[in-house]
């Protein structure tokens, strides 16, 4: 999903902790938003001011809207808080939901090559990103987004100016694109659609891949695939170069509880004079990064590369990236099989 999250810690005590904070220091959670509250009166002015909306219309969608407990209970507890990397995993990398994406290769293939073709972002991956956000389409959410990011912005104090500038966005995107700002559905923080765009990410990334005028991320295929492409793109993607690769080292590396840095600090030539032993055709020079995670039979260290970062930028999450990436390679090899005994195992669940 493309959104910034809050900061990620795999301690469940630190989650249970940080969620007793915001529920002590959050006001009373009550069913919409009153003009008349400070928070709320001063974004119904920006939004006015800022950006020519009518002051009754907001105030007559504010009103409508609802806060709900159940999305600030979700946002104290993401899976990349609290589970290890090999539970985690077992969530995406399934015989499922591979099943289900070689289907949905097939039912897009035309599109897809297209996209592929036009952009250099592979097949599999994007995908992947499908796959591991929504099922492939098929979970989506079920919440309006107009009380997910009224409830965080204005209910959330963590995050409440993050949240408010969503709402913000979701405002004029509901105008340019000609939504029915009330009708817009999706997950607890505000994401919408197959690709799960927050409001600012498809305003600034999403395209119109079939000509038709419209930016249409809820259901249209053509928009929704080019469009996590062109996220992908933008933000630096290199055709034909690898993702990530595992590593080894004689040494007992310390395995983070949430530290991973996604910034790559290093470079293949500097983890290998590390004695971190791992394969690659790239130069010496190439940034590079080592995560170490919790893996089911111990530490498991591996190394990453740009287009690595590149999709932690959809998700700032390095056991995001990395079930992205496990399920994009599950996909080719499943692709390539001839038949299902042919299918590499993958240590499926």
């Amino acid at each position: 999903m493309t959104r910034n999250r809050s900061t990620r810690s795999s301690h469940p005590l630190l989650a249970a902790i940080i969620a007793a904070i915001v529920a002590a220091a959050a006001p009373a959670v009550s069913p919409a938003y009153d003009a008349d509250r400070e928070d709320v009166r001063l974004f119904i002015d920006e939004l006015v001011s800022k950006h020519n909306f009518d002051t009754n219309y907001v105030k007559s969608m504010l009103a409508q809207s609802e806060s709900k407990q159940s999305i600030l209970d979700a946002i104290s507890k993401p899976a990349e808080r609290t589970l290890a990397w090999h539970e985690y995993r077992k969530i995406f990398i399934t015989r499922k939901r591979i099943d289900a994406g070689i289907q949905f290769l097939e039912e897009h293939a035309d599109s897809l090559a297209r996209v592929t073709e036009q952009t250099g972002v592979p097949v599999e991956i994007i995908t992947a990103i499908i796959g591991v956000e929504t099922f492939y389409g098929r979970i989506t959410g079920s919440y309006r987004v107009i009380d997910a990011l009224a409830t965080l912005g204005f209910d959330y104090p963590p995050r409440a100016k993050f949240f408010r500038g969503q709402l913000e966005e979701l405002f004029m995107l509901a105008r340019e694109e000609r939504f029915k700002l009330t009708d817009l559905v999706g997950s607890y923080a505000g994401a919408m659609g197959p690709p799960q765009f927050i409001p600012s990410s498809y305003r600034a990334y999403a395209v119109d891949g079939d000509g038709d005028g419209r930016r249409d991320l809820l259901g249209n295929w053509d928009d929704i695939l080019l469009s996590v492409a062109n996220y992908f793109t933008r933000h630096g993607w290199h055709a034909g170069e690898p993702v990530i690769v595992r590593g080894t080292s004689e040494e007992d590396l310390p395995v983070p509880t949430g530290g991973n840095s996604l910034k790559l600090t290093e470079t293949v030539a500097s983890l290998t004079e590390r004695n971190i032993r791992f394969a690659t055709d790239l130069d010496a020079d190439a940034p590079a990064q080592l995560f170490s995670l919790e893996g089911e039979a111990g530490p498991e260290y591996w190394i990453g590369f740009h287009n690595f970062y590149v999709i932690t930028r959809y998700n700032h999450s390095a056991m995001y990236a990395l079930a992205v990436f496990q399920l994009s390679d599950a996909l080719s090899d499943a692709r390539s099989a001839t038949d299902g005994s042919d299918r590499v195992s993958h240590n499926l669940p």
